[in-house]
This record gives C-alpha cells, sequence and structure tokens, in this order.
C-alpha cells in the first residue's frame, strides 16, 4: 500500500503495533492493513471484543475526571498510544486549563500524531521513549521541564503493563513510578485478565502476539501487587466498568467481567 504523509519515514507499515492496533479499536484513522487486519480477527474469534478497547477508554476518561476532581494538575501519561477523541490533556484542562500532561509512547506514529496535536499546546507534550526505562522518562529534559515533581501528579499506566512482558517485571516499573512521585499522587492502572473468560482472552493473546509488544494476561493478584505501597481508592482493584460508572447501564448489562480488563487508582500517602 502506498505510504500516507503522516506515517514517520522508516517505520515498517506492514508490521501491526499495539498503538495502532488500539486506534483502530476505538475508530481512529492512523492505522494501516496489518492493524486492522488484528482486529478484524479479534472480532471474529471474540465477539465481546470490541467491548475491550471502549471499556478501558472509558475508565480512563473517568480516572482523569476524578484526579482533576481531587486536585491533580499534572499527569504523566505512559503508553498513551494514538490521540483519539477524550484525550487526557483535554479531559484534564477543560477542569483545569492550566493541567500539565506529558505523553509517552514507543510507537512512532503516536508520538508525532500526538505533537502535532498539541502544537501551540504550552502545558502539554509528548515524547517517544520505552515504559520498560522509567528511569529515561523520569530524567527526560522535557519532562522534567514541564512537570514539578516536587508537587503531586498522577501516573497514568493505562492499557500499557498488559504489553510488559513478566522478564521486564511489570510491578517493578510501576514501583519505579511511584517511587519518583511525591505524597498526595495517584497511580492509575488498567490491565488485560484472563480470569473471568481464559479462552476467548487466550484468543486475543495469541492474536495481540504478532505485534513487536505481545499481550501477557495476568491475575487479579498480580495486578493488585502493582498498586504495592499504595492505598487503593474506592471501590479498589475492579472490572473497568464498575470502575465509578457515569450510569448504571454501563455495566454492560451487569456483565462487567465482558471488558476483560481490571482496573484502579492507588494514592500515594
Amino acid at each position: 500500500m502506498d505510504r500516507p504523509d503522516w506515517a514517520p519515514a522508516g517505520i515498517d507499515i506492514d508490521k501491526p503495533s499495539a498503538a495502532r492496533v488500539y486506534d483502530y479499536s476505538l475508530g481512529g484513522t492512523h492505522n494501516f492493513a496489518a492493524d486492522r487486519a488484528i482486529i478484524e480477527a479479534l472480532n471474529a474469534a471474540v465477539p465481546s471484543g470490541p467491548l475491550i478497547p471502549r471499556s478501558n477508554r472509558a475508565f480512563l476518561h473517568r480516572a482523569v475526571r476524578y484526579l482533576t476532581d481531587v486536585g491533580i494538575r499534572q499527569f504523566l501519561d505512559i503508553g498513551s498510544g494514538i490521540p483519539t477523541s477524550g484525550n487526557v490533556h483535554q479531559i484534564a484542562q477543560q477542569a483545569a486549563p492550566g493541567a500539565r500532561v506529558v505523553y509517552v509512547d514507543i510507537d512512532p506514529v503516536a508520538v508525532a500524531h500526538s505533537q502535532a496535536i498539541l502544537a501551540g499546546n504550552p502545558h502539554a507534550m509528548a515524547i517517544q521513549a520505552d515504559a520498560r526505562q522509567p528511569d529515561a522518562i523520569l530524567h527526560h529534559p522535557q519532562v522534567c521541564s514541564l512537570l514539578d515533581f516536587d508537587q503531586p501528579m498522577a501516573v497514568m499506566l493505562v492499557a500499557i503493563l498488559h504489553l510488559i512482558a513478566d522478564i521486564d517485571d511489570p510491578a517493578g516499573i510501576a514501583a519505579q513510578f511511584t517511587g519518583a512521585v511525591v505524597p498526595g499522587s495517584y497511580l492509575a492502572i488498567s490491565h488485560m485478565t484472563g480470569e473471568s473468560r481464559p479462552e476467548e482472552m487466550k484468543k486475543v493473546e495469541e492474536l495481540l502476539a504478532r505485534t513487536p509488544t505481545p499481550l501477557t494476561l495476568r491475575t487479579r493478584a498480580q495486578i493488585a501487587q502493582m498498586f504495592a505501597g499504595l492505598d487503593l481508592v474506592a471501590p479498589g482493584l475492579v472490572w473497568v466498568p464498575q470502575w465509578r460508572p457515569d450510569a448504571p447501564d454501563d455495566n454492560l448489562d451487569n456483565h462487567p467481567e465482558l471488558s476483560g480488563v481490571l482496573g484502579g487508582i492507588g494514592y500515594k500517602a
């Protein structure tokens, strides 16, 4: 296929990326045929497949609204993906115009598109970095120029830790980020699990194995360890539709487990 103008030079448009797969699943346009093929195969194999990204995105929206309500004005969004409707900076800055947001992603398409969207916004920026290297992110000059690590902030690890292999210690990565922020800060996590319907979620895991960042499903107990040392905000670690839903019918017709995703927010006292 022809390379679109927005595609950075050097990327292989025939190789799917988790960020672009997620973009397509949410109705975005910055994806290629290889990315779309993953979602089409997933939806064919897992009838409730479309609920996974939608439920996760809705959780992100509610989490940011909660965090701004409790006074957070700084956000470090790791594995932010390709911007689609309702980005962190849009939600946070609507509530608090001076809120500052740094987006971090390893995918060059995600970063290039984010930078284009954020041009002219002095309170938000995007950098390309690897979530598996927290020190490089925490000491990145652009991150340090926008965020004040002497003030509380929210670290967003939404739909990213399940793309980090066990060998890279995702719980340890979460701990490095929370160790770098002051008391009064928060950590938001959402993570896919196979606990509710292991056979279907295993198919999702197999399909995403085709991308450079394969999926690793984890148990509720393993995900809970990622909040070690933090106080979980009510209602705790739950299926994402159950996390402070906007309306009763947000609960997937009383089957929140169809989301396949657990989420929560931890507070650093």
